[in-house]
């Protein structure tokens, strides 16, 4: 909310703009250094010059923003400020885990934490607004962008929606290293069709409400400053111009009040689309629709004047969308310290350091432990010779992940640097054997050689990071390139081998995990990988990352999730008919919440504080959990409910909590979660709310696999 003085002064601003000027005000092009969409760079100098440009994006570096800012301020009639967005999606210049590894630590703290590092880092870039969180619940690895979100759980979303925007924005957007966040993309863009990016979207209007706009809400009600809509369709409709979504429902039942920002090029997309004619259809769309801001499309500068004249949108409408843009402006405080030198937090060589230490202990988190045999790891002792193989060993840039902001490779820790200062004595040495994307495999020998002369060998592969993220889907799921050749022939060197496995989704690896000793989903772990995978191995962290996302067996049961609804005719092994395939699994090779630990953790006496429950009541779930293994470790304890008789079809499990504790061997805890009333609530035949009575099934454990886990019940009551 801005003040009754400066609302005042917006709306005196407001009367005094052009309608050529209220245009410019939502206009946002990028840098002519980096453009992250399509088309040519364009002139945004002679667009700010003549007052037809409000934002910027792709535009860092504290002088470089400070110069144009300048330019607004001092020669553009009215001297309206600029802000200036970035995708800051998992880190700044310290690089973060991409988001789908970082879900994997199930930790809201560790989430918040690194969004407000990223908040500091861009703030004293010039930055205004981070293009983060991205909220989409994703279930198909094919799907590039599934590395930007945090899997496949509506619920778990929900709670990294809320600590991102805590994290970006912190309680005030004038303070020292906040941003405005962007949730983004509204709404159900992972459930792209064939797990293509920027295809229709085909969901019943039930899973639109249940699994895909509850992070979204959870976003505004902590408060994001802006939105984006996807550049997808629902229901025919592209939500670009889905008033019904973004007008009726964001805004109007949800009571948003930031800013739309489209996405890059979206607005003019309505006309391939298919739903207008021209540009200045588009526009009138768009802005009827809700979409403040027109990133990059050129089509409220070129469209709206047209769309005016013919009378498809009137002066009122511009004015609410300026008057929202000019609002925003004023809550970042750009009217009274338009270069942000109040909220822009020093960098020392101390705050930096603290940056990175964040960096590998998120990094350390984020690593999940998918198999091992014969207890290989942890590595206790020193090996005396150490092979670091695989075109990932000692690649900087992979390091980086798909957005890596203003990251710079050379600051990265590789894995081979990481294992070398692990074990300094030791002889740590390195061979690519293939490269991703390269046929040529004569490099392997070399790798074999140097395999057989080791004591432990340490293999590298997976995806390279342009692999993943936007426009980077991928139909088949297996290693790229020639790496399966050097795989092979590494596994039959016979020597102890661990397997650093790196990618922006579940990959089809089943030799890797067959053979291998051990096997660590890796992700892209950013600016501290190679320190963060040596803590790993050496014990001196004890994995923790769970799966925030069901891994398949083969690419047949795509998409695949733990929440799904029961049928008629489950699957039975015996029986013909029931819902099964005749060549493969029904079920994930690893469940969500899947991840192995170097301990082993016991869960005892799950409890309720109550077994009936009424509207505006909240229980207390308590379990025993106990280390029984001989090392310290990280345990994370998963609440589940089922609702087995209800008017509507409900999830064979839902997740409503989560715990964690650390426990030193022979230690046992107490966990206890809170359940309320309304979380077993759902929308009913009508869509409309209902806490319906009756029983509901309570689940405790480890991953969504009903036979780990505890189990007892309670009954819902009439109010």
């Amino acid at each position: 909310m801005v003040k009754p003085d400066a609302a005042g002064r917006l709306e005196r601003l407001l009367g005094a703009m052009t309608p050529e000027e209220k245009i410019g005000q939502l206009n946002m092009l990028s840098a002519d250094s980096e453009l992250t969409g399509p088309g040519g760079p364009a002139d945004y100098m002679a667009a700010l010059r003549a007052g037809r440009l409000g934002s910027m994006l792709n535009l860092h570096g504290a002088e470089r923003v400070r110069a144009v800012q300048r330019v607004a301020l001092e020669e553009t009639r009215l001297g309206i400020p600029l802000f200036f967005g970035y995708d800051v999606v998992h880190g700044h210049r310290t690089v973060f885990p991409i988001p789908l590894a970082e879900a994997a630590a199930f930790d809201p703290a560790l989430w918040e934490e690194t969004a407000r590092i990223a908040a500091v880092e861009a703030a004293a870039d010039g930055l205004t607004m981070a293009f983060a969180p991205m909220l989409d619940v994703a279930r198909d690895p094919r799907w590039g962008r599934i590395c930007e979100s945090a899997g496949e759980d509506t619920w778990l979303t929900s709670r990294l929606a809320e600590a991102k925007v805590r994290g970006f924005q912190g309680r005030d957007l004038t303070a020292p290293g906040s941003v405005a966040a962007v949730a983004k993309h509204l709404a159900a863009y992972g459930a792209v069709l064939a797990g293509r990016d920027y295809a229709q979207v085909e969901v019943s209007e039930r899973s639109l409400h249940e699994t895909y706009l509850p992070p979204f809400r959870r976003a505004v009600e902590a408060g994001a400053a802006a939105l984006m809509p996807a550049f997808t369709d629902l229901g025919g409709v592209p939500l670009t111009a889905n008033a019904a979504v973004l007008r009726d429902l964001v805004r109007g039942a949800w009571g948003f009040d930031g800013i739309m920002v489209s996405d890059y090029d979206a607005i003019a997309e309505l006309i391939p689309h298919g739903v207008a004619a021209d540009l200045a259809e588009a526009a009138a769309l768009a802005l009827k629709a809700g979409v403040d801001i027109d990133m990059m499309s050129h089509a409220y500068t070129k469209g709206l004047p047209e769309a005016l004249a013919r009378g498809a949108v009137t002066m009122a409408d511009l004015d609410a969308a300026v008057r929202r843009v000019l609002t925003f402006k004023a809550r970042l405080g750009l009217f009274d310290d338009p270069y942000r030198e109040t909220a822009t937090t020093a960098l020392t060589a101390e705050r930096r350091a603290a940056h990175r230490a964040a960096a590998r202990d998120a990094a350390r988190r984020s690593i999940v432990l998918l198999s091992q045999k014969d207890g290989l790891l942890p590595i206790a002792e020193a090996p005396r010779r150490v092979a670091v193989l695989g075109p990932l060993a000692d690649a900087a840039g992979e390091m980086l992940g798909p957005w890596s902001a203003s990251g710079r490779p050379e600051e990265m820790v590789t894995f081979l640097a990481g294992l070398r200062a692990t074990w300094p004595r030791s002889d740590v040495a390195h061979a690519r054997g293939v490269d991703i994307d390269s046929e040529d495999v004569g490099g392997i020998p070399a790798a074999v050689d140097l395999a057989r002369s080791a004591d432990l060998v340490v293999l590298c592969v997976g995806e390279a990071r342009g692999m993943s993220g936007e426009a980077n889907c991928r139909g088949h799921l297996g290693l790229p390139g020639r790496q399966g050749e050097l795989v092979k022939a590494v596994l039959d060197a016979g020597k102890p081998t661990v397997v650093l496995l790196s990618s922006g989704r579940p990959l089809l690896v089943p030799e890797l995990l067959d053979r291998a000793g051990a096997v660590l989903a890796t992700w892209f772990l950013g600016s501290e990988a190679g320190n963060a995978v040596g803590d790993v191995l050496s014990g001196n962290w004890n994995p923790s990352g769970r799966l925030p996302v069901s891994w398949p067996a083969d690419a047949g049961q795509i998409p695949i999730f733990f929440s799904r609804l029961p049928t008629g005719r489950p699957y039975a092994p015996a029986n013909r008919y029931t819902s099964r395939y005749l060549d493969i699994p029904t079920e994930p090779l690893f469940p969500f919440g899947h991840g192995l630990s170097y301990t082993r953790f016991a869960l005892r006496d799950l409890r309720v504080s109550a077994t009936e429950l009424r509207a505006g009541e909240t229980l207390s779930v308590a379990v025993e959990v106990a280390n029984e293994g001989q090392a310290a470790g990280e345990e994370t304890v998963l609440l589940f409910v089922r609702d087995p008789v209800a008017s509507v079809s409900r999830p064979v499990l839902e997740l409503k909590g989560m715990a964690k504790v650390q426990l030193a061997s022979g230690e046992r805890r107490t966990v206890r979660m809170s359940l309320e009333a309304e979380a077993v609530a759902f929308p009913g035949i009508d869509m409309t709310p209902r806490l319906e009575p009756g029983e509901i099934e309570i689940f405790v454990g480890p991953t969504a696999r009903t036979d780990a886990l505890l189990k007892t019940s309670i009954r819902v009551l009439a109010s």
